[in-house]
């Protein structure tokens, strides 16, 4: 196990989320990560050269985006909510319905994509071949000229940079610093791992898992989106998606893969009692088969711990104490 993966380990057991099975990474290298974030930040990878990766994974929402669904060239609205690009390296898998194994795969579905950047692969590393800058940088960085290999390769290890760690629950926890955190955040924390269930889904450094979940928004009317089911066509996996991380998440609404709630407030009221948003749920996973039965001061609690969850970087930032439903 590598240091950087066995310092992540350290954090999950510290915070008390237990572990993850690591996968061993590389520490991403500083010339290719240069490069891809010159790339990320570039319209060239759009069929308009108007679109950039971070277009919708803005970063200062945590490398997210602020609509329900973004938009792509000629306007065109996706289906599903834009995640955080932040946090990534250790995941087992990408996209809301898992169909990326890879961050290098994960990098380039959205450059073809019609909806998001529209531009066919072949045509993406052509332009960057026509681009005598970029030519340059991809000999010198990768001693070959841009593929979408290489391409792919620079875009996932900017990717992988994008790490953090140093939140106040970090300092509170890993540096027993009492006062880093507020006594709601923890009796957030606390009730995160008990009352509230969250710790059985969201573990870990990261606070994630590499399980997809039906967490009640799949009704196959107004909630159609099958999920996970697109991809492996069973019907155990209708309504099933991908648990994320959670750090940063103040700063990543709105949530879900469909963008619905606006605020923690509302996750947290949904996951209180799912069948009240959505009573004809199918397939709902059986760990919400009941409402949980928290009161209006321990919900406050609980959003109080996942405004904990925001890293210093992004510190200080206008979160209020608690976020308006």
């Amino acid at each position: 196990m590598s240091r950087w993966a066995g310092r992540l380990l350290m954090i999950g057991m510290a915070l008390g989320l237990g572990s993850t099975a690591f996968v061993p990474v590389p520490v991403p290298r500083a010339d290719q990560a240069a490069l891809g974030e010159r790339l990320f930040f570039d319209p060239i990878l759009s069929r308009s050269r108007t679109i950039s990766c971070a277009s919708c994974h803005q970063p200062a929402f945590a490398f997210a985006d602020t609509s329900a669904v973004s938009r792509g060239e000629r306007g065109r609205l996706g289906k599903r909510n834009t995640p955080s690009a932040m946090n990534v390296r250790l995941q087992a898998n990408f996209f809301w319905d898992g169909r990326a194994a890879t961050l290098e795969e994960q990098a380039l579905l959205p450059i073809a994509n019609p909806t998001e950047m529209d531009l066919p692969l072949g045509q993406a590393v052509k332009r960057l071949n026509d681009s005598r800058q970029y030519r340059t940088f991809f000999e010198r960085v990768f001693g070959e000229a841009p593929t979408q290999q290489n391409l792919a390769r620079a875009l996932a290890e900017f990717e992988r940079t994008l790490e953090t760690n140093q939140s106040p629950l970090d300092e509170w926890r890993l540096n027993d610093n009492e006062v880093a955190v507020s006594a709601a955040a923890k009796r957030g924390f606390a009730l995160f791992e008990g009352k509230a269930r969250c710790v059985q889904c969201h573990f870990g450094p990261d606070f994630n898992s590499a399980e997809f979940r039906n967490i009640g928004l799949y009704d196959g009317q107004a909630l159609a989106d099958s999920g996970r089911a697109v991809l492996t066509k069973k019907a155990a996996d209708l309504g099933k998606f991908k648990i994320g991380p959670l750090r940063n998440v103040a700063l990543t609404a709105p949530y879900m893969h469909n963008g619905m709630f606006k605020t923690l407030g509302q996750v947290l009221d949904f996951y209180n009692d799912p069948s009240i948003v959505v009573p004809n749920a199918l397939n709902r996973d059986p760990l919400l088969a009941k409402p949980l039965g928290l009161t209006k001061q321990e919900k406050q609690d609980l959003e109080s711990f996942l405004l904990a969850l925001t890293d210093k970087r992004f510190l200080p930032r206008n979160l209020p104490a608690t976020q308006s439903r």
